[in-house]
């Protein structure tokens, strides 16, 4: 339960971070252009960059996460855990089946463990790729800005 949570943790964390890493730099006026100049570059830059690398960052901000849900990895984890029981209840005890109900038992709690990690993982592998498709998409406008007299952060 305390991996569980501390995983969640890491995982909103992380996307945080994420998003804060792959937000649009900011321009600033280096040769005295006006709002409006700024205004009118900034758009055209928007969709230099769009056009240039093939981003769009309003269907990168909108993907869905990953599908999340079993996979089957208790069943997994329950047969296992049922084989290596059984094997050690015969040995042990000579009763097959005390064992592989325990170890199908403890399989299944792995399994579940097996299902969070995966997920998790899952989640953090969608985000950076979110976050380093932005990021090729933003260095884009960064560079089309600069070329036009812009300070860029």
């Amino acid at each position: 339960m305390r991996n569980s949570i501390h995983t969640l943790i890491a995982v909103a964390l992380l996307g945080w971070a994420a998003m804060a890493l792959a937000q649009k730099p900011s321009a600033y006026p280096a040769k005295a252009q006006t709002p409006e100049q700024q205004n009118t570059d900034d758009g055209q830059c928007l969709a230099w960059a769009k056009q240039d690398t093939g981003i769009d960052p309003a269907a990168v901000a909108a993907m869905p996460s990953p599908p999340t849900g079993p996979k089957g990895e208790r069943l997994v984890g329950a047969v296992r855990g049922a084989a290596g029981g059984a094997v050690i209840g015969e040995i042990v005890d000579d009763d097959s089946s005390k064992g592989a109900a325990v170890g199908a038992t403890a399989g299944v709690m792995a399994g579940g463990r097996w299902a969070r990690q995966s997920q998790g993982a899952q989640k953090q592998q969608a985000q950076a790729t979110q976050t380093q498709t932005l990021d090729t998409y933003y260095r884009a406008y960064g560079a089309c800005m600069q070329g036009r007299g812009y300070t860029v952060n």
